[in-house]
C-alpha cells in the first residue's frame, strides 16, 4: 500500500524573507511571471487599494505567489504624494493599470488554476470593478473559520501566520505610518510596499497549504465547499450592488430624535433635581446610587454600582422614573448617532447608495455581521427603527422585497429535538404560540387572551437561550416564582425540549463542541471553563449553536443558490441585503410577484437535498417601496 501522504508542516516552506520578492515594473517580467503562475496551477493572490472600502476602493497593485517564498508585486496606481519626487525620479517606474488588467483577466479568470486569497470577498469586490471575474477560489480565512470557529476571536492573515507559521508579517503602519501622518498606499515607495504586498500572498499560500488538508482529514470539505467558499463572491456582488436611502427622510427623523432627546433631559434633570450629562455613566451613578439613594443588586467587576441598560431596566422594572428616561433617551442617541447620521454619512457620492461590508468567519455559528454601516442592528420592534427602515428605499419603477423565514430556529428545534407536539403545529400550520399557549394553560386556541399567548411567545422565543426565571420575570413583569411555574409547567409539556438541552449539553461537555445538522463544527471552549459563570454561558451556547447554526446554513445555501435562480427565470431582479433570517431583494416593479415566487421556493427548499426536515420552512415575502412596508 502506498504510504499516506505526510502533512505539510510550517518548516517545509522555510523562513519567509520579504528581501527575495520581486517588483514587476515591465511587461516581459509580467509575462514570465504569469507563465509560472500558469505552470503552478494553484496561486495566492492579493490586491493592494486606497481605501478599505471595496466598493470605493482604488487599485494601487496586485501581488502573486506561485510558491512559497516566490512571490511578486505589480504596482499600477502608485503616485508621488503631493507631486514631491521621492528619492529618485524613476522610482514610480510601472506598467499602466490597463495593460495589468489586461494580461491578469485570462489568468484570474483561468478555470484551470486555482486562485487563494485571504479574505476574498474584498479582492473578488476590487477586481469584479476592474472586469474581472476571479474564479475559482480558495479562501484561507474560512478554511480556518470552518476549522476553528469558536476557538479564536480572530482567522485574520496576521493572525494565522504567528499561529501556524511562527512568523509576524509586517505591519500596515511600518509601511504607511500611524495617526495623522498615516499615508495612503499608493503614496508608498515601490521598494517597501513590494515587501509588504507580496508577504501576503506569500503568507497566504503557505498558510493554504498548511491547512487545506486538515479540511479533508477532519471531515470537514462539505462544510467548507458548501457552505463558505461560494459565499465571498455573492456577498461581494450584494456589497457592490447596495442599496438605496432617501437622505431628507433620514435627516427629518435625526431633527426629531435631537427634539425628543432635548425633552427627555429635561426630564431627566428634573426628577434629579439638577443637570447632568446623560451620556456620562459617571454622573448617572453619582445621581442615581448618591444623591437619590437607589440600590441596584446588581454591580460591575469592580463592585461599583453600575449603570448599563439591563441595571436601568431593573431600577425601572421597580418603579424608579429616571432610569427609564435614560434608557429612552440612550435609545433614541445610539439611533441618531449609528443610523440617522451616521446613515446618511455612509451614501456613496459615486453610486448614491448605502453599500454594507458582511464579514464572513466572524461569528462562532456562522452568521454573518455588518459594518460601514451596520444594518443587522436596526431595532425591529420599536416605532423609532421602523422609521428607520422606511428610508430605505427602491429605485423609482422598482420595489423592495423583505423574504423573511418565518420562526425558523422554532422549526429548526422541532425537528433537531424531535418534539412531537411542536412538530404537529407546525405541520398543520397553527400559530405556534398560541399551540405551546393551549398546550401548557389547557386554553383553546380559539379566542386566546392576547395575554396568554404573549407568555407563551416569550418563553418559546427564550427558552433556546436558557432564559431563566429572573429573565423571564422581567421580560414578562411577573413574579419571578410565577415565571418558575411557567418554565417547569413547558418542560413537563414539552419534554423532549428538556431532553435535547441535556443531551446537547453532555455533547459539548465531553468533545468541547457541538455541530449543526449541516456538519458545521461550533468550538465551546467555555465548557471546560473553571469559572461556573462561563460554564453556564458555555452550556446555554451549546444548546443555541446548533439552532442558529443551522438557520445560518440554511439562508446561506439558499443565498448561494439564488443568482443562479434569478438569473433562471430571466429576472433582473437583485439580492441586496442579509439580516438574519431575511433576504432583501430590489426589483422591477412588473417583476415583484415572479420574484416573490422565486425566492420563496428557493428560501423554503433551501435544506434539500443534504437535510430533509420533518416540519416545513415558511418563507413570509412581500413587495414595497420600503423597506419597513414590504417586512
Amino acid at each position: 500500500a502506498t504510504p499516506a501522504p505526510r502533512p505539510v508542516t510550517a518548516a517545509d516552506h522555510g523562513p519567509v524573507d520579504v528581501t527575495k520578492y520581486v517588483c514587476v515594473r515591465d511587461i516581459q517580467t509580467l509575462d514570465a511571471w504569469i507563465a509560472k503562475a500558469h505552470a503552478a496551477g494553484v496561486i495566492a493572490f492579493d490586491t493592494e487599494t486606497d481605501s478599505l472600502s471595496s466598493a470605493n476602493a482604488g487599485l494601487c497593485g496586485v501581488s502573486l505567489a506561485v510558491a512559497p517564498g516566490e512571490a511578486c508585486y505589480i504596482p499600477v496606481g502608485h503616485e508621488h504624494e503631493g507631486g514631491l519626487a521621492f528619492d529618485a525620479p524613476a522610482d514610480l517606474t510601472q506598467i499602466t493599470h490597463d495593460e495589468v488588467i489586461a494580461r491578469l483577466k485570462p489568468l484570474l479568470e483561468d478555470p484551470s488554476v486555482l486562485k487563494v486569497a485571504q479574505n476574498a470577498k474584498y479582492d473578488i469586490a476590487v477586481l469584479s470593478r476592474q472586469g474581472i471575474n476571479v474564479s475559482p477560489i480558495e479562501d484561507t480565512m474560512l478554511i480556518s473559520y470552518v476549522l476553528e470557529a469558536g476557538l479564536h476571536k480572530s482567522h485574520g492573515m496576521d493572525e494565522l501566520s504567528k499561529r501556524w507559521l511562527d512568523h509576524e508579517p509586517i505591519p500596515f503602519k511600518q509601511v504607511a505610518g500611524t495617526g495623522k501622518a498615516q499615508k495612503s498606499f499608493k503614496h508608498v515607495q515601490l521598494e517597501p510596499a513590494t515587501c509588504y504586498a507580496a508577504e501576503d500572498a506569500d503568507v497566504t499560500l503557505r498558510l493554504y497549504l498548511l491547512l487545506r488538508p486538515r479540511l479533508n482529514s477532519e471531515g470537514l470539505l462539505t462544510v467548507y465547499e458548501t457552505l463558505e467558499r461560494p459565499m465571498p463572491a455573492v456577498l461581494a456582488q450584494m456589497e457592490i450592488e447596495g442599496i438605496r436611502i432617501d437622505p431628507d427622510q433620514l435627516a427629518r427623523l435625526s431633527h426629531d430624535f435631537s427634539v425628543r432627546m432635548t425633552e427627555l433631559e429635561a426630564q431627566a434633570y428634573e426628577l434629579a433635581g439638577r443637570p447632568f450629562n446623560l451620556g456620562s455613566p459617571k454622573q448617572i451613578g453619582e445621581v442615581l446610587y448618591q444623591e437619590m439613594g437607589l440600590a441596584s443588586k446588581k454591580t460591575t467587576a469592580t463592585g461599583a454600582q453600575g449603570t448599563d441598560a439591563s441595571i436601568l431596566e431593573d431600577l425601572a422594572a421597580a418603579g424608579h422614573e429616571l432610569p427609564r428616561v435614560l434608557l429612552d433617551w440612550r435609545q433614541l442617541s445610539k439611533l441618531k448617532g449609528t443610523y440617522t447620521d451616521n446613515l446618511a454619512a455612509a451614501i456613496s457620492p459615486r453610486t448614491n447608495r448605502v453599500h454594507t461590508s458582511y464579514a464572513l468567519g466572524a461569528t462562532t455559528t456562522g452568521r454573518l455581521s455588518s459594518s460601514d454601516p451596520n444594518l443587522q442592528n436596526i431595532p425591529v420592534r420599536t416605532e423609532e427603527g421602523r422609521k428607520i427602515r422606511k428610508a430605505f428605499i427602491a429605485e423609482p419603477g422598482h420595489v423592495l422585497i423583505s423574504a423573511d423565514y418565518s420562526q425558523i430556529e422554532l422549526r429548526l428545534l422541532a425537528h433537531v429535538g424531535d418534539i412531537p407536539q411542536l412538530k404537529k403545529a407546525f405541520l398543520e400550520g397553527q400559530d405556534i404560540h398560541a399551540a405551546t399557549a393551549s398546550e401548557m394553560f389547557g386554553v383553546p386556541i380559539e379566542g386566546m387572551p392576547a395575554e396568554t399567548r404573549r407568555r407563551a411567545k416569550a418563553i418559546n422565543f427564550g427558552i433556546v437561550y436558557g432564559i431563566s426565571a429572573f429573565g423571564l420575570a422581567n421580560q414578562l413583569s411577573i413574579p419571578q416564582d410565577e415565571a418558575g411555574a411557567y418554565i417547569k409547567t413547558y418542560f413537563e409539556r414539552f419534554p423532549g425540549i428538556r431532553t435535547y438541552m441535556d443531551r446537547t449539553k453532555q455533547g459539548a461537555r465531553a468533545q468541547g463542541f457541538v455541530t449543526t445538522i449541516f456538519g458545521r463544527k461550533v468550538n465551546i471552549p467555555a465548557v471546560y471553563s473553571k469559572s461556573q459563570a462561563e460554564r453556564a454561558f458555555g452550556d446555554r451556547a451549546a444548546i443555541n449553536a446548533p439552532l442558529q447554526g443551522a438557520a445560518a446554513d440554511i439562508i446561506r445555501r439558499a443565498m448561494i443558490r439564488m443568482p443562479a435562480a434569478l438569473k433562471e427565470s430571466g429576472l433582473k431582479a437583485r439580492m441586496l441585503l442579509q439580516v438574519h433570517d431575511e433576504l432583501v431583494f430590489e426589483a422591477p416593479e412588473a417583476e415583484a410577484d415572479a420574484l416573490i415566487k422565486v425566492a420563496k421556493r428557493v428560501m423554503e427548499h433551501a435544506a434539500e437535498p443534504v437535510v430533509a426536515l420533518s416540519v416545513p420552512l415558511v418563507v413570509d415575502a412581500r413587495a414595497a417601496k420600503n423597506w419597513d412596508d414590504a417586512h
